[in-house]
Order: structure tokens, then C-alpha cells, then sequence
């Protein structure tokens, strides 16, 4: 089209965008609503996320402290038994249950080093673990307290470390034990300033 004499030139006008039928606009002042993660089952992170694991120096951690246990304990229930007449008999048996639970409690701490796992989501820490019944926990940042990490003698020998997320709830607690002592360190900073960030509502 022509314009006439005087007249701003014709631009043509872009028709407005059509509303996505799927998501219906929100109203004016609505807070934006927090993001959803698909999961394909009860026990994953969802969207895609994977399970951050912890360290295999857990296990020996669990095994050792149960050795350092036992050989006391060994020791004591032996002479026991050979001072109550057990005889030699009897101390070998007492010995081979000794070893059997050590080995057990080998396995199970496998299994648990196995079993967990944590995400750190947009809005929330998610941690998993459980060898007979496993347990999903969802900790979200603005109702973290506090953040403490903490290691005994032998993990401090291991270089290992657990980190514990603290809420109003003692109920929503997490831990994650057997991390490497420098990521337990740099996941307690992360946790801390994400739950400084949600408490001040940004």
C-alpha cells in the first residue's frame, strides 16, 4: 500500500502470539510455580538427574570399626569360654562367629555404601539410602538450619567425612556419610548458601 502525502510509511504489524492451549496463561501478580521433576518411580531424582554416590572407603570404614569391635569382644568371649570349660572346641566356634559377623557386617556396609545417593535440585537436596527399607528424603533449602560436617579418628585417618543438613523437623534431617573430605567441604558451602539465598528470598 502506497502511503499518501504526509503519512508515515505502512509497516505491517506481527499478529500477537497464540496462547499455548497445554499451559493456560497465569494471572496477573500469580508467583511463578516451582519447577516439577518427572520421575519414572518413587526412588529417582526425576528430569533426568542422577545419583551422586558416596565414597567406597565407606565400606572399610563400617568394616574396620566393626573389627576394632570384635577383636575385644573376641577376646573377652574367648577366655570366657575356654575358662567355663569350652576347651579348644569350643574357643574355634566362638572364634568362627566372631569372624562370621564381621564378614556380615562387611556386606551390609556395602550395601548401604551402595544404596546412597544425593541430588542437589533447584530448590531441594534429595538424599536416598536404605539396605532393608530405603528412604527418600526431601530437604528443601530454605528449611535447612544448619549445615555441620563431622569425623571421627578413623575417618579423619581416611580422609573422609559426613555432612548432616539439620531442619526444624528432626524428622527431614539428612546425612551423607563416607564423602572425600574436600567434597564434604565444598557441599557444605553449596548447602549454606542456597539455604542463606532461600531464607532471604532470593
Amino acid at each position: 500500500m502506497n502511503p499518501s502525502p504526509g503519512e508515515p510509511p505502512y509497516e505491517p504489524v506481527a499478529p500477537p502470539a497464540s496462547p499455548d492451549p497445554a499451559r493456560p496463561p497465569a494471572p496477573p501478580g500469580a508467583v511463578a510455580a516451582p519447577p516439577m521433576y518427572r520421575a519414572a518411580e518413587a526412588f529417582a531424582p526425576g528430569d533426568g538427574l542422577h545419583w551422586s554416590p558416596i565414597s567406597g572407603l565407606h565400606t572399610l570404614h563400617r568394616l574396620l570399626t566393626a573389627l576394632l569391635w570384635a577383636l575385644p569382644v573376641g577376646a573377652v568371649g574367648g577366655f570366657l569360654v575356654w575358662r567355663n570349660n569350652g576347651g579348644a572346641p569350643g574357643l574355634v566356634v566362638w572364634v568362627l562367629i566372631v569372624v562370621v559377623v564381621v564378614a556380615l557386617a562387611g556386606i551390609v556396609a556395602e550395601l548401604d555404601r551402595r544404596s546412597y545417593g544425593y541430588v542437589e535440585r533447584a530448590d531441594d537436596l534429595v538424599v536416598m539410602h536404605g539396605v532393608f527399607v530405603k528412604r527418600l528424603i526431601v530437604v528443601p533449602y530454605g528449611r535447612m538450619q544448619f549445615v555441620d560436617v563431622t569425623a571421627g579418628l578413623l575417618e579423619r585417618w581416611m580422609r573422609i567425612a559426613t555432612v548432616r543438613m539439620h531442619t526444624a523437623a528432626a524428622a527431614t534431617d539428612a546425612t551423607i556419610p563416607g564423602l572425600p573430605a574436600a567434597e564434604a567441604g565444598l557441599l557444605r558451602d553449596r548447602l549454606a548458601q542456597k539455604g542463606e539465598a532461600r531464607s532471604m528470598g532470593l
